[in-house]
Order: structure tokens, then C-alpha cells, then sequence
């Protein structure tokens, strides 16, 4: 009984070995305020990030509000048609300059003292400054984030990382580009689950589960011809679609996972977004937009609750494998290297974050 119950390991370096050697992540690095912060700082806020349709700023002063790494950040369109990103922080007293999605602005003002920064970032008036020695309004601007936009997906980060190219090498191969513009916007879901954010990318990144947790969706994709391939920032779940039904037509399913928390689920034509946002120690937000080729929107109806029924038993799954995680009698199990080699992959990359950063 005493081994069965000895505490994790306190070792954090989280030694990388082969697949067939592998075993998983230590569970200290989902628990608790410390861990968090470092993901924030070192790894979300680093990368390359899906955060909107292109489509959602398509016309000049159409801006979108988010958070990347735990900071607010604001993407708007300026009246030339280029795409400008910046941290959502007025350079006063760090309030808002937007609190919400809009269309059509002219200016950004601060939601706190009414600063007014033009769709370029800069500082146009600052009520009631005029007393302040040497206060220059042309000496004030939004800090800018890097954005890239690919495909018609808008991606961002707010810290220096791994450039944009690199991180997408070789998905052009299988996605080309233009493969996706007959795909339309539809509509947004937000699904809350109470476990880490990592955990829900754990549970993305492997079909193993799939006959014990998701039974409908075995139904539909076929479990044994799923197969795993590995780049050296993303990787690929592909798997047939074997039956058309209302919310899936027949064909193969392409599941990217894109490093370190977008997901490109993309199907006969339709496809879905998703955004892993850490919302706490044990708490995420997964932001998933969907898209539909002309003719297919009829399913979106069907779809969602297909949608729903599949985050539910996620849910479910990852909210208890967190408790696992966080009572202090788990130590990392084996990996199955038929089944989880894009969560050893995964692990890895974080291994090598964690090790850069000391």
C-alpha cells in the first residue's frame, strides 16, 4: 500500500526518452499557481495562436478583443486594410480599449479616462494632461503584438518564440493554401472545463480513449485506422469518417494539433477551430469556431450537438483526470507508443520550454 500510494516524484526535469521508453509528464506541472504562470509567461504567451476569422476584421475600425498568456490583447483592422495587433493596456493606468468584439470604430478609447489612440496604435488625446511637465501625446503608443494570417484563421502571440513559418512547416503540404476559402464563418461555442489547460490538450492528442469515452464519435471515425503523424511543432490524428451522417459527411478527418494550444479539426467540408485558454490552475476555456463550405451550413444544427455531446464526455474525463493529477498519489504512467506518440511529442516540446527557461 505504501507504494501504490508514494508520493510523485519532486524530479522537474522531466527526463525526454524515446517512445518506447516514454512515460508522462510530471504531474506537479498541472497543479497550482507556480505552474501556471510559468505556462503563461514562457509558453502561451510565445505562441503562434488561432484567435479569430480573418472575416471578423475584414472592414476598417472591425476589432476583436482575447487574452493570450493571461494578457488582454486587441486586433483591429486600420483604414489602409492593414491588420494591427496590440495589447489591450492603455499606456495610462492600464485600462481597456476595448472591452468587446466591435465593427467600425474610428478611434480606441480607454473604457477607464477616456485616452483616444488612432487605428495605428497612437495616441491622439489625453483629456485634462495639459498640467503634466513635458507630457507629449506624439510620445505615446499601444505596445503591438506580431499577428500572421493563414488560410483565412487570424494567429497571434504576445512574446518572442519560434517564428510563424516554422511553426507551420509542412501543414502547406497537406492543407494548401486556398485549400480552405470556400469555408464560411458560421458561428462561436465557448466550452469551460475545470481541469488544467494542458490536460485538455492531453486528451486531444490521443484516439486511445476514444472506444472507452466517446462511443458515438467511434461510430464515426474509425478507431483502427487512426493513425499519428509527427512534425517538429504539430502534429496530425488522421482517421476515415466511415458513415455520412447529419453532422459529418463521409471522407477522412484531419485533426491538427498546433503548438501550443490550436487544434484544426478539419472534415468534407467543414472544418472547426479550437483555442485552449488557461483560465486557472485547474480551470480552461476552449474557443471553438466553426466553418462550412457553400451548401453545408444545414448541418451546423446537428453539428453542435454532436459538438456538445463530444466536449461533455471530454469534460467529464479531463475534470477527474485532474483530480488524479492533483491528489499527490499519482506518479507518470507509460505511454502507449501504438496509441500516444502525439502526447509524447507534445510532452517533449514542453520539456524543451521548460528546460530553456531553467
Amino acid at each position: 500500500m505504501d507504494d501504490l500510494y508514494a508520493p510523485p516524484s519532486t524530479d522537474r526535469t522531466d527526463p525526454k526518452r524515446p517512445l518506447a521508453a516514454a512515460r508522462a509528464l510530471d504531474p506537479t506541472r498541472y497543479v497550482g499557481a507556480e505552474a501556471l504562470a510559468l505556462d503563461q509567461r514562457e509558453i502561451l504567451s510565445r505562441g503562434w495562436q488561432v484567435v479569430a476569422p480573418a472575416s471578423a476584421l475584414s472592414e476598417p475600425g472591425d476589432h476583436i478583443v482575447r487574452e493570450i498568456g493571461g494578457v488582454p490583447i486587441l486586433l483591429v483592422r486600420n483604414g489602409e486594410g492593414r491588420l494591427n495587433g496590440f495589447l489591450n493596456i492603455c499606456r495610462h493606468r492600464a485600462g481597456p480599449l476595448a472591452l468587446c468584439d466591435g465593427e467600425g470604430a474610428k478611434r480606441l478609447r480607454c473604457a477607464y479616462h477616456g485616452w483616444a489612440y488612432d487605428l495605428d496604435g497612437h495616441l491622439r488625446t489625453a483629456p485634462e494632461m495639459q498640467a503634466a511637465d513635458g507630457f507629449d501625446h506624439r510620445d505615446i503608443a499601444l505596445e503591438r503584438i506580431e499577428t500572421e494570417v493563414w488560410n483565412g484563421l487570424v494567429f497571434a502571440r504576445t512574446r518572442l518564440g519560434p517564428g510563424f513559418a516554422d511553426i507551420m512547416a509542412g501543414i502547406d503540404d497537406i492543407v494548401p493554401t486556398g485549400a480552405l476559402d470556400g469555408l464560411n464563418h458560421h458561428h462561436s461555442r465557448i466550452y469551460d472545463v475545470a481541469c488544467n489547460w494542458k490536460v485538455y490538450v492531453d486528451n486531444y492528442l490521443e484516439g486511445y480513449h476514444l472506444p472507452f469515452v466517446h462511443p458515438d464519435l467511434t461510430q464515426v471515425v474509425s478507431y483502427p485506422d487512426y493513425k499519428t503523424e509527427l512534425a517538429r511543432f504539430w502534429s496530425l490524428q488522421r482517421s476515415p469518417v466511415d458513415a455520412e451522417t447529419e453532422a459529418y459527411a463521409a471522407g477522412e478527418a484531419l485533426y491538427f494539433f498546433i503548438y501550443p494550444n490550436t487544434m484544426l479539426n478539419i472534415l468534407p467540408g467543414r472544418m472547426q477551430t479550437n483555442r485552449v485558454v488557461a483560465n486557472g490552475p485547474d480551470a480552461c476555456r476552449v474557443e471553438f469556431d466553426f466553418y462550412y463550405a457553400d451548401g453545408e451550413a444545414g448541418r451546423a444544427e446537428a453539428d453542435d450537438a454532436f459538438s456538445d455531446s463530444v466536449q461533455d464526455e471530454d469534460r467529464m474525463i479531463c475534470e477527474h483526470v485532474q483530480k488524479g493529477l492533483a491528489s499527490g498519489a499519482y506518479q507518470p504512467g507509460r505511454l502507449s507508443p501504438d496509441q500516444e506518440a502525439g502526447v509524447w511529442h507534445w510532452h517533449n516540446l514542453l520539456r524543451d520550454a521548460y528546460a530553456a527557461c531553467g
